[in-house]
């Protein structure tokens, strides 16, 4: 047997064992390490199916700040961890509406004539349009380049939303809990030790994207965490939601984003189109406003609401 069935062999086992335990286990905490453990596990799967973009966004989105925000929502709830399980009808109910979606799932999978049908050969002839050596960066970016903007949009909403739960005395203050500065600690020792070198991974990751895996999100998602790191352990805090330069850098990669596929109307043939000779720089462009965006969203996501008077 070799390595390679080895490994597969060992996630399919411990994929759906991970997932089971996170749904069965009546403790939070133990629960959500399980969750980020399995998000984890599925970027290897991407990994080993060859979708090595899929796997970082999953690494960074799915098992690391989705973890994060889990571990803060749970926190904040402080709900009692003896608290009485549901009864057998809802569990029953949740079943058989899970073997349901899985059937219908299977189901439509299945039924997918042979070949699938599949635009990847039209997308592929046309790569070489975009300049972009990443296929996934050229769908993306060009030939689902609303997906990509109404994806950034929703982040700015989802601050928005997080923002309006502030109680009114708060508003205008800075996000997020006070975090006391933590004078030793291995949680010390990294946030001094790991920011420069995830900076530097989480630009060259959106630099990279253009031509190889990795991207804005990716990229992002690694710049965030390395502030959230920071803020943890009390070397940083969050700006006032007040503050201009911070809202103009939540705003900033979907307003270019949409400059550009506006300005598609003038210099090329509609919207979201790019001009011929400047395809690539235009989208590096728009993939450095939205890898600064992502981070900064990403950030106050993870901080929350306004907790503190803003202060004159």
């Amino acid at each position: 047997m070799s390595g390679a069935w080895l490994l597969d062999g060992v996630l399919l086992l411990a994929v759906p064992a991970i997932a089971l335990a996170s749904l069965l286990s009546r403790r939070i905490l133990p629960a959500l390490a399980a969750f980020v453990a399995y998000g984890l596990l599925l970027a290897l799967v991407w990994m080993r199916l060859g979708a090595p973009d899929v796997a970082l966004t999953e690494a960074a989105v799915g098992g690391g700040v989705t973890g994060v925000l889990l571990i803060g929502a749970a926190a904040r709830l402080r709900m009692p961890e003896a608290e009485a399980p549901p009864g057998w009808p809802l569990r029953l109910l949740t079943a058989l509406l899970s073997l349901g979606i899985t059937a219908g799932l299977a189901v439509a999978v299945l039924a997918l004539p042979e070949p699938a049908p599949s635009l990847a050969p039209q997308a592929a002839a046309q790569l070489a349009a975009t300049q972009l050596g990443n296929p996934v960066a050229g769908v993306l970016l060009a030939f689902r380049a609303i997906d990509t903007l109404l994806e950034a949009v929703v982040l700015v909403i989802a601050v928005i939303g997080i923002w309006g739960m502030a109680p009114d005395g708060a508003w205008g203050g800075r996000p997020g809990p006070e975090q006391l500065r933590l004078a030793e600690g291995p949680v010390v020792l990294l946030a001094m030790l790991l920011p420069p070198i995830g900076i530097v991974f989480g630009i060259y990751l959106a630099w990279v994207g253009a031509d190889a895996p990795g991207g804005a999100f990716q990229g992002g998602s690694i710049l965030a965490a390395m502030w959230i790191l920071a803020w943890l352990a009390g070397l940083v805090r969050p700006p006032r939601i007040d503050s201009l330069a911070l809202r103009l850098l939540v705003v900033a990669g979907p307003a270019l984003f949409m400059l550009v596929g506006l300005a598609g109307f003038v210099v090329a043939d509609g919207f979201m189109a790019y001009p011929a000779a400047w395809t690539k720089p235009v989208i590096l462009l728009v993939e450095a406003a939205l890898t600064l965006s992502i981070a900064v969203a990403l950030c106050l996501l993870v901080a929350g609401w306004p907790m503190r008077r803003a202060r004159a």
